[in-house]
């Protein structure tokens, strides 16, 4: 059987080769140009990813070979220096959610650790000490924000992860000097994987920690703690490297406290907890539990810098697959006929899967980000699972994505200068930082059983054999009836589960609770992209978005039609031409992929020094092979060569 391929695409591969022009520039269609503008926040493209997207075009943020994992994290430290005189106002920054998400989704493509590093500074350690600022008005900052000394963030201990208001470590009021004693009773409780080593210069925290008073547990607060300065390490503070960990290193530690003494200011308080000058505790929680959870409000804000930095990786590695498949060339079903590798549908049609995806992710992420930015106290917690869920879709796709496109390139993706092997290991820890991604849509799926009402729409006047799978407001409903199926299923479960064993009746419930959590992010997606399809103005540009969200939906209602079918809202009519109508809009988008991924808007320069991204490869190195035909050939080299 010969393989398949698209006759169309042989000319588009041939008429944009993508070699770079002089300078290194490649002319990017204007369509190209619309659609990058609505996928970056359009009036605000500029100002909010402008300077991280002209950062990494610079040459220091290009691949550097052949150091080793302690020099690598040096050259991350480095980077966030340059990071912060590209911030300008550094704690304006962290209280600018859109700017900071947007950080962290161009920084990820170039330097996983300096992601993290950044993700830590910023918004754990910076936006922990600027929220919470009540009693400690006039706190000097100035050395966080001129990075005179950086900040990291110590939460998670080795017996405690994500059940951290059980943590170990202990801060006790001192009565003697008003200040408090910090300490690591149990090996369990010492902080797991923050970076404290000495690696780029004097340190600061905010611990959390048991606050204790007269022996009395107040619940977990956070501590502001100097952990190194110029000589070394402050006294009572132990710190320990661990082992190398998979992707871009990072200096991950153990650390532990030893009766470590802290001024009265170190207390960060705000309005979920002030501790008067005679030891007592005023809070507007009720609860150790929430004003905890209020402590590390800046893990929510983290959430949305994790899928921010996942999804900038998975466009890039889409980016440079798709223009590997434009100028890789293999035998094609004629004799002597060479074919790029997008003219095969086995390609190209997976290409464009991950591409529709990406556009859906990138949409859902600017719709989370306005609704957090603009969330208010009635809300919140709605909001906050909004979050979580949109954190675990779009970081677990982006992992899918950087596989595929990994895979896509075959052994020349195996390779770090071509900018696409890093980004699986790298998105990995984007899926477990911040909330491991199962446990928070385990929470989210917990609230949504009863907590959360699926909008329905109306039946349609048009009888169903008449509606069509090209029509996108029915591919919608019909994503909207999958979600409130597995609602259903999962409120049967728990009702069914076995009376008495809370532990039982959840397990009973929660597959069927995951699986809703899971179509809501889908469908929460495709309004996204449905939206965003609407305010196109360039209406080549809009049918290219609606093909994409229809390819999108027809994927994600694949694994549905036969639920959709029994339950009367597809015939078997429509079953049948799922396999048609996704192959259609395949063929339709095919000639089209550049356009789509030049919108991701990576910078020339950054692709320009990624070999299979600018129409080369490993091995093209001058003179690797002439040389040595030369030489074996018995012709001698030009003298001065």
């Amino acid at each position: 059987m010969q393989p398949v391929y698209d006759k169309d695409l042989l000319e588009v591969a041939s008429e944009r080769s993508y070699l770079p022009k002089e300078g290194g520039a490649v002319e990017v269609p204007a369509r190209s140009r619309g659609l990058a503008r609505l996928l970056f926040d359009g009036e605000e493209q500029a100002r909010v990813h402008g300077p991280w997207r002209d950062l990494i075009a610079t040459e220091a943020f290009r691949h550097r070979p052949g150091l080793t994992p302690a020099e690598r994290v040096q050259l991350s430290y480095s980077r966030l220096r340059m990071v912060n005189e590209a911030a300008g106002d550094a704690a304006a920054l962290a209280f600018d959610i859109r700017r900071l998400c947007a950080l962290h989704e161009w920084t990820g493509v170039v330097d996983g650790g300096l992601c993290t590093l950044a993700s830590i500074h910023y918004n754990l350690f910076l936006g922990s000490l600027l929220d919470q600022s009540a009693g400690t008005a006039g706190r000097d900052v100035s050395e966080f924000t001129s990075m005179r000394r950086i900040g990291t963030f110590l939460c998670t201990e080795l017996d405690h992860g994500n059940d951290a208001p059980a943590l170990g470590t202990t801060a006790e009021l001192d009565r003697e000097t008003g200040g408090f004693i910090l300490h690591t009773p149990t090996p369990g409780a010492q902080k797991f994987m923050p970076n404290t080593s000495l690696a780029g210069g004097p340190k600061s925290a905010v611990v959390a920690a048991r606050l204790l008073v007269d022996g009395v547990d107040q619940g977990c607060f956070l501590f502001l703690t100097p952990l190194s300065d110029e000589a070394g390490r402050v006294p009572g503070v132990h710190v320990r490297e661990l082992p190398d960990r998979t992707g871009t290193p990072v200096d991950h530690c153990l650390t532990s406290f030893d009766q470590v003494r802290l001024p009265r200011e170190a207390l960060l308080e705000a309005e979920h907890g002030r501790l008067d000058r005679d030891g007592t505790l005023h809070s507007s929680l009720g609860s150790a539990r929430k004003r905890f959870l209020h402590s590390i409000g800046r893990v929510t804000i983290g959430k949305l810098c994790m899928s921010a930095g996942t999804l900038g990786m998975s466009r890039a590695a889409l980016t440079i697959a798709v223009r590997h498949a434009h100028t890789r060339h293999i035998s094609g079903p004629k004799l002597g006929e060479r074919v790029p590798l997008v003219a095969h549908r086995s390609h190209h049609g997976r290409l464009l899967d991950a591409t529709a995806t990406a556009y859906a992710m990138t949409f859902l992420h600017r719709e989370v980000v306005s609704r957090w930015v603009g969330h208010t106290a009635e809300n919140r917690a709605e909001t906050e699972r909004l979050v979580a869920v949109a954190k675990g879709w779009i970081s677990w796709q982006a992992r899918e994505i950087a596989i595929e496109s990994r895979e896509r390139c075959g052994a020349q993706g195996l390779f770090p200068v071509n900018g696409i092997s890093d980004l699986p290991l790298n998105i990995e820890g984007g899926i477990t930082a911040e909330g491991d991604n199962l446990v928070i849509w385990v929470k989210a799926g917990a609230e949504m059983i009863f907590g959360h009402e699926v909008e329905r729409g109306h039946r349609s006047a048009v009888p169903l054999e008449e509606r069509s799978l090209t029509d996108l407001s029915f591919l919608r409903a019909l994503l909207v009836e999958a979600e409130s199926a597995a609602q259903d299923r999962a409120r049967t479960a728990l009702r069914r589960g076995p009376a008495g064993d809370p532990l039982g009746r959840w397990n009973a419930a929660s597959t069927p609770a995951l699986d809703m959590v899971s179509v809501h992010a889908c469908r929460l997606a495709a309004d996204a992209f449905i939206d965003a399809a609407a305010r196109t103005a360039d209406p080549v540009a809009r049918t290219l978005l609606e093909d994409l969200c229809r390819l999108f939906l027809l994927r994600q209602l694949s694994a549905h039609t036969g639920e959709l079918l029994a339950e009367g809202l597809l015939t078997a009519d429509h079953v049948r031409a799922f396999h048609g109508a996704t192959t259609d809009v395949i063929a339709a988008l095919a000639p089209h992929m550049l356009t789509l991924v030049d919108a991701f808007d990576l910078p020339d320069e950054f692709l320009a020094a990624v070999p299979i991204a600018s129409g080369g490869r490993i091995g093209d190195e001058e003179d690797t092979w002439s040389t040595w035909h030369l030489r074996t050939s018995g012709i001698r080299e030009p003298v001065g060569r």
